[in-house]
């Protein structure tokens, strides 16, 4: 938890100020055993009634005192750990967003998304009470005991006997429940996980009319996480009964010894009712600090998974700011690429491929076969293991990513649409592009005319997701989003697959027509969607088995030859 500090560094002045008022609170709250001492041994034994209403202002007064102070740490600790929260939650935020797809993959969605939330949360709860409590409840601790010794030397040693008795049994109780809050927050990264992926597939689920099975699922992992829960819950249960036995007995024997000692006229009436003060200062100092330790725990178990995270560094370095482009014929060029995801055999092998300027390049393959891959690594979402892949010349290790991808339009296999309205989500592709500029991106991707059909416009709502929009009419606005920048590069992933023939047909050519210079990659199932490319790449298991036009590959590849007839009619493979 300490390797987070750092963000506390912009609340040094809170940092010092809250604890340090807790402090002040404290030494109100130790002298005020004292005052109530001197009510008894001098108020009522000699029935002073001025006296005792003077010593019970000056408790008023200490409490007084003690709540403003109490009331002033709160506010700069309640301030610093918002603050500290905030800029972790920022500096995390900012750390995913700068890995690749490989450390994604690798670590999961749902298990970010709890360690930017209830991690965080439950960090930011710590420190709140760390300030406020890690200085108080030693002090208040060791000035009782020191306050003890004031009273009666003799009965002081009962405190120094009971407080590292009460340490041992929190300490011992924090050991045991440390790795169990770890277990606990990794129980809830997989019941956050299926939530996710039941809510996100809740189509699917009741397609296969599969809710039983999705709630029987989520019931046996939300039992284990409640079991989980209650194991920790019983073994911090201990803390209170434990603490309050060891005190009560601790209670009972300063009655049992004070009693023999104010009758012999060594401790006062008003110096006994002290010590038992203490004793409960004692106590309610040591409860708060079992709280704080419990939190402090759980926050140590996120603070771990958060700094797991931050030492999972991104395996992608960005490129220079300088890079020398070469502007030549050949746009893209994959130089014997090898591939494989992390952990995983080669999904790409020795790709080869020289693509001039303005082309349009077909990829083509069975499920599985890596079109996708090969597409990812044009604008670095992946490094390719071995091999180069080049734009204008440079290899793209060589670019910053935002040079890269700038110029570089992707539309992904799953259309992916923002919460806001469809201008907004078209403004992704270029900031501030104009209705003009839209609209041109909507005609070429053939979504102006239902665009123009909403009765907003472009001004049109579009949920989370586009979940009020077809299929294909979020596949049609999210390649106009790619189109709106007018980049150089233009990926089409398989994302026209819910698009009619007629449409997707219409589409071809309006990118064809009206994207002059613009190198078009297009990775598709249907080879209608393909065949009047420039050149056609064929995959097979993630190796290069064809490259070149439809009619060359018809004659020289057994892999395409065989597509196309499975989506051909004889007389259509005659024409084509």
């Amino acid at each position: 938890m300490f390797k987070l500090k750092r963000y506390l560094r912009k609340y040094k002045k809170e940092s010092v100020i809250a604890p340090m008022f807790k402090m002040l609170e404290a030494c109100f709250e130790l002298l005020t055993p004292l005052v109530m001492a001197r009510i008894v041994d001098v108020g009522i034994r000699d029935r002073d009634m001025g006296y005792i209403m003077m010593m019970c202002a000056v408790m008023v007064a200490f409490g007084v005192f003690g709540l403003l102070c109490s009331a002033t740490a709160q506010y700069f600790a309640a301030k610093a750990a918002t603050g500290f929260g905030t800029a972790l939650r920022e500096d995390l935020f900012r750390h995913v967003n700068s890995f690749s797809y490989t450390e994604l993959d690798m670590i999961g969605t749902s298990t970010l998304v709890t360690r930017l939330t209830s991690d965080i949360n439950q960090v930011q709860a710590g420190v709140n009470l760390l300030l406020r409590l890690f200085l108080r409840s030693p002090f208040i601790v060791v000035g009782a005991v020191v306050m003890a010794f004031v009273v009666n030397a003799r009965l002081a040693w009962i405190f120094v006997v009971l407080v590292p008795v009460l340490s041992l049994v929190i300490y011992g109780i924090m050991l045991a429940t440390i790795p169990l809050y770890k277990k606990v927050q990794n129980r809830l990264d997989v019941v956050l996980r299926l939530t996710r992926e039941s809510l996100a597939g809740a189509r699917v689920v009741r397609a296969f009319s599969r809710q039983e099975d999705e709630i029987q699922d989520f019931r046996e992992e939300s039992e284990g996480l409640m079991h989980m829960q209650l194991l920790v819950g019983k073994i911090s249960a201990l803390l209170n009964p434990a603490t309050y036995v060891i005190i009560n007995a601790a209670i009972l024997v300063v009655l049992w010894l004070g009693g023999g000692t104010v009758y012999s006229g060594e401790l006062t009436q008003g110096g006994l009712i002290a010590l038992i003060n203490y004793m409960t200062q004692v106590l309610l100092a040591l409860l708060a600090l079992s709280m704080l330790i419990v939190s402090v725990t759980k926050a140590s178990a996120s603070a771990g998974r958060i700094n797991d995270v931050f030492s999972q560094a991104s395996g992608m370095k960005e490129g220079g700011s300088e890079t020398d482009i070469r502007e030549g014929e050949m746009k893209v060029s994959f130089r014997h690429v090898d591939f494989a995801y992390k952990g995983g055999k080669n999904a790409l092998t020795d790709i080869r491929m020289e693509v001039k300027r303005g082309q349009t390049i077909g990829i083509i393959g069975g499920t599985g076969s890596g079109k996708s891959t090969v597409v990812n690594l044009i604008p670095r979402f992946y490094d390719a293991s071995a091999g180069e892949v080049l734009v204008d010349g440079v290899d793209v290790r060589e670019y910053p990513f935002s040079r890269l991808r700038g110029n570089i339009g992707i539309v992904p296999q799953n259309a992916v649409l923002f919460a806001g309205t469809i201008r907004e989500n078209m403004q992704w592709g270029k900031k501030g592009a104009s209705d003009d500029e839209i609209y041109r991106a909507l005609e070429i991707a053939q979504a102006k005319e239902f665009v123009e059909a909403k009765p907003d416009g472009l001004e049109t709502m579009v949920l989370q997701g586009g979940k009020n929009f077809s299929g294909g009419q979020r596949q049609r606005l999210t390649i106009a989003r790619a189109l709106v920048g007018e980049p150089e590069i233009l990926i089409l992933d398989d994302s026209a697959s819910a698009l009619d023939f007629a449409t997707d047909a219409k589409l071809r050519r309006a990118i064809a027509a009206q994207t002059r210079g613009m190198t078009v990659f297009i990775v598709s199932q249907r080879a209608a969607s393909i065949k009047d490319a420039d050149q056609i790449l064929v995959l097979d298991d993630g190796r290069q088995v064809g490259l070149g036009t439809h009619r060359e590959l018809l004659e020289t590849c057994g892999v395409y030859h065989e597509i196309c007839m499975s989506q051909f009619s004889e007389k259509e493979l005659e024409k084509s």
